[in-house]
C-alpha cells in the first residue's frame, strides 16, 4: 500500500494537460511530460498542481507549498520584475530558484488561485523538470535511501555460520562413525544430512519475526503505524533523536503576546491588545492592518500565519476587488481594510453629539495602493496605503527590528532599543518592528506604481514592536526530560530563526539554564580568503537559583569541558549553527564535523537536504538516530534515520517508517520502549532457538554413537508441541512501563550474551551426557531388544508388550527404542522448557514473564504433561512416541537430574547477568576500556584537548594544502 502511494506520488504530477504559448502567440495544449525548460506555460485561474519548477513572468499566484516546506500556509508568488521597467533594481542579476523563491512556482506545490491584469494571462517559464526539480530530488531521496545497516542482523548471520560449523563437525562425526559401523550408504547420507537440518533451525526467521509482529500490533494499539517492521528492533537502540521545531516541539502558529509602542523616542509600557478605542485610528494599528500579504481564498483570509495573527488581533475586515471591478478600472483595484462594526459603536457614544464626525468614523477605511512583498534577503516588507479622503499617502513597513531601526530616523528610535529587543528574543519571543512615513503630496497613484522600493524605505518614523509567541506543546518538556533521563540525546533541526530556536531549546529543557551555547558562524571562501568559522558565545540566561533543573545532567561524560577554560569548567556546552554555516563546514571543515555534531544541539534554517546530511553526519559517528518531524521537508531525514517518526499523515508518512496518529512527540519514548522490548525479545528468541538446536544436536549425536536416533514422532512432539508453542508465546511480553538509562546490547556477539548461551550449552551437554552414561551403569540395564523387560510388570502386560514389540521389529530398523533414547528424550524435553524460562528476561526492558499469561500457561501445561508421561507411563503415548518402559526408580532419578539441571541453569544465568561483564573484561584484559562507538571515543579525546571547545570571539580558518589531497590545516585566529 505504501509503495503504491509512493508510486502515485511520483506519477501524479506527470499526467496533467497544460497550455503552453508558442512563438507565434498561439496557445497549445500538451501533456506535462512533454514540457521542457524554456517553455512558457499558462497557469489556469482556478489553480493547478505544478508539474515542474517554473518562474512567474506575469500576474500573481497564491500557492500552498506544504509539500516542500511543511508549512501549510498559502504563500503569494509575484512575477519577476521586468528589467525594462526597473533597470536599476535588477542590475546584472542572474535568476536562481533558491534566491528568487518569491517568483518561483515549485513542482508538486498547489496553485490555489491566480490574479492578473485585464486581458493578460498568468504566464510562467519552465526552468526545471523531472528529477531535477525540488520535488524530484525529494522523491529520489525517498525512493533510493542509503540502506541502514543493523548489527543484530549482521550478527545473526555470523551466529548461523557458527552453527553451520558445528553442523559440519556433526556431519563428519556421523559419516565416520557410520562407516566404522558398516551402516548402508543411503542411511549414512540421510542421517548425516539430518544433523545439518537439526543444527541450523529452519524455524528461526519465523521465530524472530513473531516478536516484531507482536510489537507492531502493540504499536498500532497506541496509534503508531509502521510500514517497515524490521526498523522496530533498530528503534530499541536509538541514543539520539532529532526533532523538527514548528508543529513538533511547538504549536503550529504564533500567538500575539502584546505590543510595545514608541512615543517621543521612548518605549511605552507593553500593552496586551491593540484593540483599544484610543488606538483605532493610530498609525500603529493602520500599519498592522495594511502591512501584510493576506488574501481571501473562497471568502476565507489566508496567508502567512504571522500576518494572519497580527490582522486578527486588531479585528479589522479585509475586502478585495472582484475581477469585474479590476476589468472596469483596467488596473488591479486596491485591497481595502476597515475596522469591523463591533469596534465602531464604541466611537458612537464618544461622538454622539457630532453626527458628522460619526459618519466619518464609520467610513474610515484604508486602501492598500502598492505592496513591496516580504523578502527574506531584505528581512522586511512595505506597503503604500491611503486613508479614504486623505490627500497624501502613507508608507508602512514591518520586519526584523534591527533592519527597520536602521531605516528609521535615528532620533525616533529609543535609546534602549537594543536592550529591550534582546530581553524579548532571549525569552523566545518573535519580535517585529513597525515604522511609518507620510509621503509627499506630489506622489500620485501612477508614480507610486513605478517607484523604486529604496526611495520609499528610508527616513521612516519608528513606531514600536509587536511581540509574538510560539508556544511549546504541553507535553514537550516532560517527553524531553524522559529522554534525557534515559541518556538519549536530543537535537533540534528547524527551518526557523536561530535565536528563536535556541530560546525554544532552553524553554523545553534541551539546553539547561547553566549550559553554554556556542554559535558557529561559517563563511565560505571569498576574494582569495580561506573559509572561516567565527565562534560566538550566546549569552546565557540568569542562572536558576530557585530550583535545581529537573533534568539529570549526569549524561555521558562527553559534555564535561577541560579545566583550561576556567569559567566553563564542569559546564556542558552546545553548538548552534544555521544551514548556510552547516553547508560551509561540510565542504571546507570535514575534520570538524564529528566534533561539532557531538555537541551540536540547535541547527536552524536547515533546508530539507541539509536535514538528511545532518542525520548522516550523526550516523557516521555511530549514533543510532531517530528523527521526528511533521512536514514533507523532513521526508529525506525521516527515511535516512534509523527510526523516522512522522507526526502527519500527509507526504511525510510515505517516507517515514513510523507514523503517529496523534501529532505529539509523546510517541517517541513509546516507540523506543517498544523497540527495546522487541530487541530483547529477538535476543531471547535467538538464544532459545540456538539452544534448541544445540540440545537436539547433543541428543542426536549421543544416540548416533550407539547407531540410534530420536523417533519421528519424538521430533514432531519436540518441534511442534514444545518449540513452536514456547517461541510464539515467549515473544508476547509487553514493553516495560518507563524508559531506563541502560540500553540493550546492539548485537548478538556481545560478552554477556555469548557467556549466557555458552554456559547453558555446557550445562545441557553435561546433564545429557551424564544421563546417557548413567543409564548404562544401572543394574537392570542391557542393550534393549523387543523381549527386554526392565519394568517387572505383570505377565499379561509383558506378553502384550512383547507381542507388540514383534509387530514393530520391522519398523524399528533405525533402532529408536532403547533405554538411552527414552532417558535423553525426557531430559532434553525438560531442558527446552528450562532454557525458555531462563532466557525469558523481563526488567528493565520488558514486563516480567509471569505477566505473560499465555507463556505461563503453555509452559505449565507442557511441564505437567511431560511429568505425567514420565512418572505415570500411558502405554498408547509410549507406543506413539516410541518410548520404552524403564523402572520407576530410574524415572525418579531422571526427575532429580532435571531438577538439578533447572537449579544450575537458573543460578548460572543470574551469575552471568550480575558478573558476566566484569568477568569477561578481566578475562580479555583491559580491551573493554576503549569504547567501540566513535562518538564515545571522540568524546574521550576531546576531554583532554585544551583547544576544545573554541574560545569566545575566535576564528578558525581552513587552508587547503598545495598537494590538494583534501585535508585541511586549521588555524585559530583570536
Amino acid at each position: 500500500q505504501q509503495y503504491v502511494m509512493l508510486h502515485d506520488m511520483v506519477a501524479a504530477h506527470s499526467i496533467v494537460r497544460v497550455s503552453v504559448c508558442r512563438g507565434n502567440q498561439e496557445i497549445e495544449e500538451i501533456l506535462s511530460t512533454d514540457l521542457v525548460p524554456g517553455d512558457v506555460m499558462l497557469i489556469p485561474s482556478n489553480g493547478t498542481i505544478m508539474p515542474c519548477d517554473a518562474v512567474l513572468l506575469s500576474g500573481t499566484c497564491i500557492v500552498n507549498e506544504s509539500m516542500l516546506t511543511g508549512e501549510s500556509v498559502p504563500v503569494t508568488k509575484i512575477n519577476l520584475p521586468n528589467p525594462s521597467e526597473y533597470p536599476k533594481a535588477m542590475g546584472d542579476e542572474i535568476y536562481s530558484p533558491e534566491v528568487h523563491k518569491r517568483h518561483t512556482l515549485f513542482c508538486g506545490t498547489n496553485v490555489i488561485q491566480t490574479r492578473f491584469y485585464t486581458g493578460e494571462l498568468v504566464k510562467a517559464l519552465v526552468v526545471r523538470t523531472g528529477f531535477s526539480t525540488a520535488k524530484g530530488q525529494l522523491v529520489r531521496s525517498i525512493l533510493y535511501p542509503k540502506p541502514t545497516d543493523f548489527k543484530l542482523y549482521r550478527d545473526a548471520y555470523l551466529f548461523l555460520l557458527s552453527l553451520v560449523v558445528v553442523a559440519g563437525i556433526g556431519f563428519l562425526y556421523t559419516v565416520v562413525n557410520s562407516i566404522l559401523n558398516e551402516v548402508p550408504a543411503h542411511t549414512i547420507i540421510i542421517e548425516s544430512l539430518d544433523i545439518i537440518t537439526i543444527t541450523v533451525p529452519p524455524a528461526l526467521p519465523a521465530a524472530m519475526t513473531a516478536g516484531i509482529v507482536y510489537a507492531q500490533r502493540r504499536l498500532k494499539k497506541i496509534g503508531i503505524f509502521c510500514i517497515s517492521p524490521q526498523r522496530i528492533n533498530i528503534c530499541g537502540q536509538l541514543n539520539l533523536v532529532c526533532f523538527d521545531k514548528t508543529g513538533t516541539l511547538t504549536e503550529d502558529g504564533l500567538d500575539l503576546w502584546g505590543i510595545q509602542r514608541v512615543e517621543n523616542a521612548g518605549f511605552l509600557l507593553p500593552e496586551e491588545s491593540a484593540c483599544s478605542e484610543s488606538l483605532l485610528k493610530s498609525e500603529f494599528v493602520a500599519c498592522m492592518a495594511t502591512c501584510h500579504s493576506l488574501t481571501k481564498i473562497e471568502g476565507v483570509l489566508s496567508g502567512d500565519p504571522l500576518d494572519l495573527k497580527m490582522f486578527e488581533a486588531i479585528g479589522w475586515i479585509l475586502e478585495e476587488a472582484t475581477e469585474e471591478e479590476t476589468a472596469l478600472h483596467n488596473r488591479i483595484m486596491p485591497t481595502v481594510v476597515r475596522p469591523s462594526k463591533q469596534l465602531l459603536p464604541e466611537c458612537k457614544q464618544a461622538t454622539n453629539q457630532d453626527l458628522e464626525l460619526f459618519e466619518l468614523s464609520t467610513s474610515y477605511e484604508i486602501g492598500i495602493v502598492r505592496q513591496f512583498p516580504f523578502s527574506s534577503v531584505l528581512q522586511r516588507m512595505c506597503v503604500i496605503a491611503r486613508v479614504l479622503g486623505e490627500k497624501r499617502m502613507d508608507a508602512y513597513m514591518k520586519g526584523a527590528p534591527e533592519v527597520i531601526a536602521s531605516l528609521c530616523k535615528q532620533e525616533t528610535v529609543p535609546v534602549d532599543f537594543e536592550r529591550v529587543l534582546e530581553e524579548y528574543t532571549k525569552q523566545g519571543f518573535r519580535v517585529i518592528a513597525l515604522a511609518h512615513r507620510k509621503l509627499e503630496s506630489k506622489l500620485t497613484w501612477h508614480k507610486v506604481q513605478t517607484i523604486n522600493r529604496d526611495a520609499i524605505e528610508s527616513n521612516m518614523d519608528f513606531m514600536g514592536l509587536i511581540i509574538m509567541q510560539n508556544k511549546l506543546k504541553q507535553e514537550t518538556p516532560a517527553v524531553l526530560e524522559d529522554l534525557h533521563k534515559a541518556n538519549i540525546r536530543t537535537v533540534m533541526v528547524t527551518g526557523d530563526n536561530m535565536l528563536t530556536a535556541i530560546s525554544v531549546a532552553r524553554d523545553c529543557g534541551m539546553i539547561l539554564p547553566q549550559d553554554k551555547v556556542i554559535i558557529a558562524e561559517a563563511l565560505p571562501p571569498k576574494d582569495g580568503q580561506a573559509a572561516r568559522i567565527n565562534w560566538h558565545y550566546a549569552d546565557t540566561l540568569a542562572k536558576c537559583t530557585s530550583s535545581s533543573p529537573a533534568i539529570n545532567s549526569e549524561d555521558i561524560p562527553v559534555k564535561l569541558v577541560h579545566e583550561s577554560l576556567e569559567d566553563l569548567q564542569m559546564t556542558k556546552y552546545h553548538f548552534a549553527m544555521n544551514g548556510k554555516s552547516f553547508a560551509v563546514i561540510l565542504e571546507h571543515f570535514q575534520d570538524l564535523v564529528p566534533k561539532l555534531v557531538l555537541h551540536g544541539t540547535v541547527f536552524a534554517r536547515m533546508a530539507p537536504d541539509q536535514k538528511t546530511q545532518l542525520v548522516e553526519a550523526l550516523q557516521n559517528v555511530d549514533y543510532y538516530v531517530g528523527m521526528c518531524g511533521d512536514g514533507a521537508n523532513d521526508c529525506g531525514a525521516l527515511k535516512r534515520a534509523h527510526g523516522g517518526i512522522s507526526l502527519s499523515e500527509l507526504e511525510a508518512s510515505v517516507a517515514s517508517p513510523f507514523t503517529s496518529r496523534t501529532p505529539s512527540i509523546s510517541c517517541v519514548p513509546k516507540l523506543i520502549r517498544e523497540g527495546r522490548a522487541a530487541l530483547i525479545t529477538s535476543f531471547c528468541v535467538f538464544k532459545f532457538m540456538a539452544l534448541y538446536s544445540i540440545i537436539q544436536y547433543i541428543s542426536v549425536t549421543l544416540l548416533y554413537s550407539i547407531l540410534s536416533n530420536l523417533g519421528d514422532f519424538q521430533f514432531l512432539f519436540i518441534d511442534l508441541a514444545i518449540i513452536l508453542v514456547v517461541v510464539f508465546t515467549m515473544s508476547l511480553n509487553p514493553a516495560w512501563k518507563e524508559l531506563v538509562a541502560r540500553r540493550p546490547p546492539s548485537g548478538l556477539i556481545s560478552g554477556p550474551l555469548l557467556c549466557s548461551v555458552l554456559s547453558q550449552i555446557i550445562i545441557c551437554l553435561a546433564f545429557q551426557t551424564f544421563g546417557f552414561f548413567w543409564v548404562k551403569q544401572q543394574s537392570w540395564y542391557e542393550p534393549w531388544t523387543t523381549e527386554s523387560d526392565a519394568c517387572n510388570v505383570l505377565d499379561a502386560t509383558n506378553t502384550s508388550s512383547a507381542h507388540h514389540g514383534n509387530e514393530t521389529l520391522d519398523d524399528d530398523e533405525h533402532y529408536i527404542k532403547n533405554y538411552e533414547n527414552t532417558t535423553l528424550f525426557f531430559i532434553s524435553s525438560f531442558q527446552y522448557l528450562i532454557v525458555a524460562i531462563v532466557f525469558s528476561k523481563g526488567k528493565p526492558f520488558r514486563q516480567p514473564s509471569y505477566k505473560n499469561f499465555l507463556f505461563v500457561i503453555s509452559v505449565v501445561v507442557l511441564y505437567v504433561f511431560i511429568f505425567f508421561i514420565m512418572l505415570h507411563p500411558v502405554e498408547s503415548i509410549d507406543t506413539f512416541l516410541e518410548l520404552v518402559c524403564v523402572p520407576y526408580e530410574w524415572r525418579l532419578r531422571i526427575l532429580i537430574i532435571v531438577i538439578l539441571n533447572a537449579v544450575v541453569s537458573v543460578l548460572t544465568e543470574e551469575a552471568v547477568d550480575r558478573c558476566g561483564v566484569s568477568f569477561l573484561s578481566s578475562l580479555f584484559g583491559c580491551r573493554e576500556k576503549t569504547p567501540k562507538a566513535k562518538y564515545m571515543h571522540l568524546a574521550q579525546e576531546l576531554l583532554v584537548d585544551p583547544e576544545w571547545p573554541p574560545k569566545p570571539r575566535t576564528t578558525t580558518e581552513a587552508k587547503v594544502p598545495s598537494q590538494g589531497n583534501g585535508s585541511y590545516q586549521i588555524i585559530t585566529v583570536t
